[in-house]
């Protein structure tokens, strides 16, 4: 038997990136289209990366690949709204890292949805695995594991 997902409060999550939907997130069903949910999830963590100094989407030598991506929906989310994603490292590996998001409503105490990835980091060239990921990368995941 297998157990429903549940949502995770605000507290599961040691950083929060506000984000704003837009117009065009909207489908036809007037909540955000899924896909949008895994753009929101790619846009919290690189801008974390980004402020941290380990993201240099120009000249960094290291790149993360999506390689898995899963969401569980709970409560819809729509436009217009403002809404806080919760970003935590739930596994870290040599090259790899997944990542947990909680996208919640302004203010809500339970996420409307919660979904993962998991980046693996590679040579921005060859596209391969790198050995360990660099220190600038070790630094801002400290920040976001629980």
């Amino acid at each position: 038997m297998t157990t429903r997902p549940q949502p995770d409060a605000r507290d599961a999550y040691p950083r929060l990136v506000p984000l704003t939907t837009r117009w065009m997130d909207n489908d036809v069903y007037g909540h955000l289209n899924n896909v949008v949910y895994y753009s929101l999830f790619d846009t919290a963590v690189n801008s974390l990366l980004i402020g941290a100094g380990a993201l240099d989407l120009q000249g960094g030598e290291v790149i993360g690949l999506v390689v898995e991506t899963h969401c569980n929906f709970f409560e819809p989310l729509a436009f217009p709204q403002r809404i806080e994603a919760g970003v935590r490292v739930a596994r870290q590996g040599c090259s790899s890292v997944r990542y947990e998001i909680g996208l919640f409503a302004e203010g809500a105490v339970q996420c409307a949805a919660r979904g993962h990835f998991v980046h693996v980091y590679v040579d921005r060239d060859s596209r391969r695995p790198v050995a360990e990921l660099p220190a600038a990368y070790l630094q801002a995941l400290k920040t976001l594991t629980p």
